[in-house]
């Protein structure tokens, strides 16, 4: 869908060639370099553990693609960001997992471009061999959207910090072996100068992880509580009080790095095979394919929509708003597909047993993919919600685009 319908390139010459191989590339490796189960599994929505991810990164790894936008200097290819935006998306359109990117994308490259030698030399390895797990501690009560406002406190004592606070909505804390966090450690300024950004290990004495249900009943998200945690000063990235500066180069990475266009692509194609198995004339059948039919072509416009945002990118001549635009699109066009694909499914889309995701079991109505079609859709609620809000992305756009 989407390119196919016009039959235009989505890029310019340069960019496209880029594309087109890196397409073909993806499809190569999802063909023989995967094993099948794991593809089976990915593509039914089960529910994925540390073990599933750990054979997923070690084949990216493999291939080369984890680090690829990494600097060669520090063991990446120097992808551009087209190269891999589309390696990206192309994963997600055959139905796989997200790329893991607390180690990768967020904390490597602050360690690779604020850290000192000595905290390249202990961090950056053990991302680079995939045997290292990092969970991303930033939101907390009462500062989720407001960063600014948060109250983790690190205080100086000797060589060490004491840390004391809470952390929220942590995804895959429950996995992490390493944390990065944002910490104050200067009340006594303005808000954004007196934060800083602190490497913790996982293990240390005085850290509480809990788990918060979400309606799908998986563990993806945390609470971590952190009652006089002692962590060395050497774990401080850069200089205290330049958090804030890290933090926002940080957040772009990870807006960047939230333009696929794959989570729905795969979720729309596989609707639209579901409404076509269905070979009914009835009013309800008319009405979801007219559905089907407006998804399509909001996620035509935001296929072309992106691809300018990512040239833009590549071209260093973004105004700031392109990833705030494309991540309120994409997240909004994501919950409308499986909105409508849970209709579509009838009965069998309200019959939900989690249990079965676990273990690789059947649904208990539908077919066999039913379970994780319904997951995608309970968990998809908060796309519009995490890696930045709608409201504060349209603060953004604002800020960006329109100088308001």
């Amino acid at each position: 869908i989407g390119s196919a319908i016009s039959g235009k390139p989505l890029m310019k010459p340069i960019y496209e060639k880029q594309r087109l191989a890196m397409r073909e590339a993806v499809r190569q490796f999802v063909e023989h370099d995967l094993p099948d189960d794991f593809k089976t599994r990915a593509r039914r929505l089960q529910v994925m553990h540390r073990a599933d991810y750990q054979v997923w990164m070690d084949a990216l790894y493999k291939k080369g693609w984890a680090l690829a936008h990494w600097p060669k200097e520090y063991g990446g290819i120097n992808w551009s960001p087209v190269e891999r935006f589309v390696m990206e998306d192309e994963l997600s359109r055959h139905g796989l997992p997200w790329i893991i990117p607390f180690g990768v994308k967020y904390v490597g490259p602050v360690i690779y471009s604020f850290g000192n030698a000595a905290q390249k030399q202990q961090f950056l390895p053990g991302i680079l061999s995939n045997e290292v797990f990092w969970a991303q501690g930033y939101s907390e009560p009462n500062a989720g959207s407001d960063l600014a406002s948060l109250r983790t406190e690190a205080v100086p004592d000797g060589d060490d910090y004491i840390v004391n606070g809470q952390k929220l909505w942590i995804t895959y804390a429950h996995f992490a072996d390493w944390i990065f966090a944002l910490v104050k450690t200067d009340k006594n300024v303005r808000a954004q100068d007196g934060i800083s950004f602190l490497l913790i290990d996982m293990k240390s004495p005085g850290i509480t992880v809990k788990p918060i249900d979400t309606m799908d009943g998986y563990r993806h998200v945390n609470e971590v509580w952190f009652d006089n945690v002692r962590v060395p000063a050497a774990n401080l990235v850069g200089e205290a009080g330049k958090g804030w500066t890290y933090a926002k180069f940080l957040l772009k990475h990870e807006r960047t790095a939230g333009l696929s266009l794959g989570q729905p692509c795969w979720n729309l194609e596989r609707l639209k095979r579901m409404v076509s198995e269905r070979n009914i004339d009835d009013e309800p059948a008319i009405l979801i394919r007219q559905r089907v039919g407006e998804l399509e072509l909001r996620f035509f416009a935001l296929e072309h929509a992106t691809y300018q945002a990512i040239e833009a990118i590549a071209d260093s001549t973004e105004n700031g708003g392109e990833a705030s635009l494309i991540k309120v699109r994409c997240s909004e066009l994501l919950q409308d597909i499986t909105d409508a694909t849970v209709d579509a499914m009838g009965l069998a889309g309200i019959a939900y047993d989690p249990a079965a995701l676990q273990t690789g079991g059947l649904p208990p109505l539908g077919p066999d993919d039913a379970g994780g079609l319904l997951r995608n859709h309970f968990y998809n609620r908060a796309a519009t919600i995490f890696a930045g809000s709608s409201e504060v992305q349209r603060q953004i756009i604002a800020k960006a685009v329109l100088g308001l």
